[in-house]
C-alpha cells in the first residue's frame, strides 16, 4: 500500500514534459524538478498508467503539507515581526515622553518655569521606583513585567551619566615619534566608581526577592481574612497582610536561610546608606537654609540639649536615653536640630571675625568639640533608625542641587536604601511570626518598628570601604532555599564547603570561625558578609 502510494506520487511528479508538476485543483503547490532524462523514460509507462488515478487518489492534505508549513512559518514570522515592531515603537514613544518631561523640567506648558534638570532626574528616578516597587507588602519575586520595566527605564535615566565627563591628562605620540601630553575626557570619577556599585546593589536586591520563590513554609493572609486564619498580627502595620507560619514555627534550615538573606540585604543597606550619605555631604548647603537658621546653636537646640552637649562630661548613649524617641516625628525633630546646630558651629568656625553675626563667642577648640559630639549623636540616630525620613537639610540640598551627577547618585542610592530597608522589614515580620509561634506570650509585648532594624557596626558605613567589599564579592550571589538545603546537607558530610552559586576566590582559605568578642561568625568567602555560625546536622529530613 505504501509502495503503491509512493509510486503514484512519483508518477505525478514526472508526468509533465518539462519536469515540473502543478496540481490544478489544490490551493497549495508542490514543485519538484526531474534530475535525469533517463528517469523520465523509465517511469513513462507507470506515469501513463497511473497519472489520471493519482490525481483522484492523492490526498490534498499530503500534497499541500510542504507549502502549508512554509506559509505557516512565513505568517508566524510576519506576525512576530509586526508584534516586535509594535513593542519597539511603544518603547520608543515611552522614552520620548520621559525625556521630554526631563527637558521641560516637568513644566508641560513649555513656559520655562520647570525645575532644574538635576531635580527633574531625581524626581523621575524616585517616581519610577515608587510605581514599580510600590509598598512591597510580601516577600516574593517581582513580576516579569515590572522587572523588565524597571531595568529598561532605569537604564534610560542612568544613561545620562555616560555623558558627564571630566578632563584627564593623557599621553599621545605624534607621527614623528615624539610624545606630548594632551587632555582627554573620561567619565567623572565619582560616577565611574559609584554607578557600577549601585547597579550591583540593585541586582543583589532583585536576586534576593527571586530567592523567595521556592519557599513554602510561610505564606501571607489578607487582613480581611477570618480570625482563625489570621497570622501574627501587627497593630503598627495593620494594612499589611499577616504572616502565617507552621504551628511549631519555621524549620531550622529555613530560619538559617532567612537569616542568610537578612544579612545579605543588610550589607546592601549599609552600602547604599554610605553612598547616599557621602553624596549628600558633597552637596552644597543652600544659602536659603543657612539664612533661615538662628545665629546661635543654643536657640535651635534648646537649653536642655545644649547643656548636655556642652557639658564637660558627655555620653551620647546616656544623652539619647533621656530623649523621647517614641515616634518618627520626634526622632526627625531631634535630627533636624542636631544637623542645624552642626551647620551653625561650622559657619562660626569659618567666620572668625568677631564683628560678623557668625563670629565666635567661645574658643575654636570648644566649637570643634561640640561639633564632634553633635555628629556622634547624628551617627547613632542614623544607625538606630535607618528607615527614618529625610531631614530638612537633606530635602533642601536635593531641592536646590544643580549637579546632575549628584542628583542621580543621591536618588538611586536613596531608593535602593529604602528598598533594602523594606525587604529587611518584611524579613523581620517573618521572624517575628516565627517567634510568636514558639512563644505566644511575646504577643503581649509591643514592638517598635523603628527599632526593629539597626546598623550594628561601631562606625557609620564608609562608601569606599563598602564599594571595595562589593568588588571583592564579584558577581551577585543567589541562594534559594533549595540551594541552602543542598549546602546544609553537604556541610553535614564535608565541612568548609561553600554554598551553591558562590564562586571560589583564588587561594582563599576555607571558612574559619572568628572570635570578635561577639557571637561566633562564619566567613563564607562572599566578600565580607558574615552570618551567624551554622551548626548543621549530619542528615536533614525534608519530610
Amino acid at each position: 500500500m505504501v509502495g503503491t502510494l509512493e509510486q503514484e506520487q512519483q508518477s505525478c511528479y514526472n508526468a509533465s514534459s518539462n519536469g515540473w508538476f502543478r496540481h490544478g485543483h489544490s490551493q497549495s503547490m508542490v514543485l519538484e524538478r526531474s534530475n535525469a532524462h533517463e528517469d523520465l523514460e523509465e517511469d513513462a509507462g507507470m506515469a501513463k498508467g497511473h497519472a489520471s488515478r493519482s490525481h483522484r487518489s492523492l490526498p490534498r492534505q499530503l500534497m499541500g503539507i510542504p507549502l502549508d508549513m512554509d506559509q505557516a512559518r512565513s505568517q508566524s514570522k510576519m506576525s512576530g515581526g509586526v508584534a516586535e515592531k509594535d513593542a519597539l515603537q511603544k518603547e520608543m514613544d515611552m522614552m520620548k515622553e520621559k525625556f521630554a518631561k526631563l527637558l521641560l523640567g516637568e513644566d508641560m506648558s513649555g513656559g520655562g518655569k520647570g525645575v532644574s534638570s538635576a531635580l527633574a532626574l531625581s524626581n523621575a528616578i524616585t517616581n519610577l521606583a515608587a510605581s514599580v516597587f510600590g509598598e512591597m507588602r510580601k516577600l516574593e519575586p517581582m513580576s516579569p513585567e515590572n522587572k523588565t520595566r524597571w531595568k529598561r527605564e532605569i537604564d534610560w535615566l542612568l544613561s545620562v551619566t555616560d555623558h558627564i565627563v571630566e578632563f584627564a591628562p593623557s599621553q599621545q605620540k605624534s607621527p614623528n615619534g615624539t610624545s606630548m601630553e594632551i587632555m582627554t575626557t573620561k567619565q567623572r570619577t565619582d560616577l565611574q566608581m559609584n554607578i557600577p556599585a549601585l547597579r550591583k546593589l540593585d541586582a543583589m536586591l532583585l536576586d534576593c526577592l527571586d530567592n523567595f520563590k521556592d519557599q513554602n513554609e510561610f505564606y501571607y493572609v489578607s487582613k480581611d481574612a477570618d480570625e482563625s486564619e489570621q497570622g501574627a498580627k501587627r497593630d503598627d502595620r495593620w494594612w499589611l497582610p499577616t504572616v502565617k507560619v507552621p504551628p511549631n514555627g519555621l524549620s531550622d534550615v529555613t530560619k538559617k536561610w532567612i537569616q542568610f538573606q537578612k544579612d545579605s540585604v543588610n550589607q546592601v543597606l549599609k552600602a547604599a546608606m554610605a553612598i547616599n550619605a557621602q553624596v549628600l555631604h558633597e552637596m552644597e548647603i543652600p544659602e536659603g537654609y543657612i539664612e533661615s537658621l538662628p545665629k546661635n546653636g543654643r536657640v535651635i537646640l534648646g537649653d536642655a540639649i545644649y547643656k548636655s552637649i556642652t557639658d564637660e562630661y558627655f555620653d551620647p548613649e546616656q544623652f539619647l536615653s533621656t530623649m523621647d524617641l517614641s515616634s518618627e516625628h520626634k526622632i526627625l525633630d531631634l535630627k533636624d536640630r542636631i544637623e542645624a546646630s552642626i551647620v551653625i558651629w561650622m559657619r562660626k568656625m569659618t567666620n572668625k571675625d568677631a564683628k560678623s553675626p557668625w563670629g565666635l563667642a567661645v574658643s575654636l577648640e570648644k566649637r570643634e568639640l561640640f561639633e564632634d559630639r553633635a555628629e556622634t549623636i547624628l551617627l547613632i540616630l542614623k544607625q538606630r533608625f535607618p528607615g527614618i525620613s529625610q531631614s530638612a537639610l537633606d530635602i533642601s540640598k536635593i531641592q536646590f542641587n544643580r549637579d546632575v551627577g549628584h542628583a542621580i547618585l543621591e536618588s538611586y542610592s536613596r531608593i535602593l536604601e529604602s528598598l533594602a530597608h523594606t525587604v529587611l522589614s518584611r524579613i523581620e515580620d517573618v521572624l517575628y511570626a516565627d517567634s510568636l509561634a514558639q512563644n505566644p506570650s511575646l504577643a503581649n509585648c509591643k514592638r517598635n518598628p523603628l527599632t526593629a532594624i539597626k546598623i550594628t557596626s561601631t562606625k557609620f558605613p564608609n562608601a569606599e570601604e563598602e564599594i571595595e567589599k562589593l568588588n571583592a564579592r564579584g558577581t551577585p550571589t543567589t541562594m534559594t532555599l533549595l540551594d541552602f538545603i543542598g549546602w546544609a546537607v553537604d556541610q553535614g558530610d564535608t565541612e568548609g564547603e561553600k554554598p551553591k552559586g558562590v564562586k571560589e576566590e583564588n587561594n582563599e582559605e576555607p571558612p574559619q570561625k572568628e572570635n570578635n568578642g561577639n557571637d561566633d561568625m562564619l566567613r563564607l568567602g562572599i566578600g565580607k558578609i558574615q552570618i551567624p555560625y551554622l551548626v548543621l546536622p549530619k542528615k536533614l529530613s525534608l519530610s
